[in-house]
């Protein structure tokens, strides 16, 4: 099983889409808020720019698709796992169409495609949690049990359990890793219940790094040649207490990425981006 660990977190490609204008009045949403469009896509470009210059992938940037208000929240379409990718199926279903341009993005880089065709099954991004060792899957208002039974028949070597959500979009909406054997979780109620239930149901102890802010527990983990531990998370103008919190952990390259607008269409940053780790053609 360490042999599994012990790429985590590598990885040397992302692909990230364009937000259109239709975000700011059509995308979904559980808050009535107002969108201010210029500077959610400031913030997107903004966290391209730390993929690409920062920290060194190749970013495969797709177009926007103004008919697609949610299509920049790419993590929704597919999940990447070593060089399979699963296209999903997602909860909403004027969200489906989000996974052709996906498909094409991953096929060209070779990875092995399974599509996800059962129209009894729902499947979101958010909702799959994985650890490096295994899956959880969020059994959400987006994402059902035969969705999670697809994906672990996709990815056959790890064990995949479900985790009810019954507050918040999806899982990763209070919960992500933080690095290896390490869950960043949310203090409501409802998170701290959820990772409960993911710590009963594994074979393998996790470390846990609380933050106060559910939101902020959604945070992008990569362990990258030449930089180590490097972790994406919320900025002090969003969660003050929150971002005191990441600052414990001393090995880490932490860079805080500001997400004030696409949070407000419940967009969080492990949302905005498939990370995939291509070895080198030989």
């Amino acid at each position: 099983m360490a042999g599994l660990m012990a790429g985590f977190g590598h990885y040397t490609h992302a692909v990230v889409r364009g937000i259109p204008a239709s975000l700011a009045k059509e995308a979904l949403r559980s808050s009535q808020s107002d969108v201010d469009l210029a500077k959610a896509q400031r913030e997107h470009e903004g966290y391209v720019e730390v993929l690409r210059t920062r920290l060194g992938l190749e970013v495969v940037e797709l177009p926007a698709d103004e008919s697609l208000p949610d299509c920049v929240f790419v993590e929704d379409a597919a999940v990447v796992c070593g060089d399979t990718a699963l296209i999903t199926r997602p909860g909403a279903e004027s969200r489906r169409r989000e996974t052709e341009a996906m498909k094409g993005a991953l096929k060209d880089l070779n990875l092995n495609i399974v599509e996800m065709t059962d129209e009894n099954a729902t499947l979101d991004g958010g909702d799959v949690l994985f650890t490096g060792r295994e899956f959880f899957v969020g059994l959400s208002k987006r994402t059902n049990q035969r969705g999670a039974e697809i994906l672990a028949d996709a990815f056959k070597d790890y064990a995949v359990s479900t985790v009810p959500v019954l507050e918040g979009l999806h899982l990763k909406s209070f919960c992500s890793m933080g690095g290896p054997g390490l869950i960043v979780i949310g203090s409501s109620e409802p998170a701290q219940k959820a990772l409960k239930i993911m710590q009963q149901m594994s074979d393998h102890r996790y470390d846990k790094l609380t933050v106060p802010d559910d939101l902020a527990a959604n945070c992008v983990y990569m362990n990258l040649p030449n930089k180590g531990h490097v972790l994406l998370h919320c900025t002090a103008d969003e969660f003050p207490e929150s971002a005191k919190v990441f600052e414990k952990l001393k090995d880490h390259m932490l860079i805080p990425v500001s997400n004030m607008e696409k949070v407000k269409v419940d967009g969080a940053l492990t949302c905005c981006s498939v990370l995939i780790n291509k070895k080198a053609n030989i």
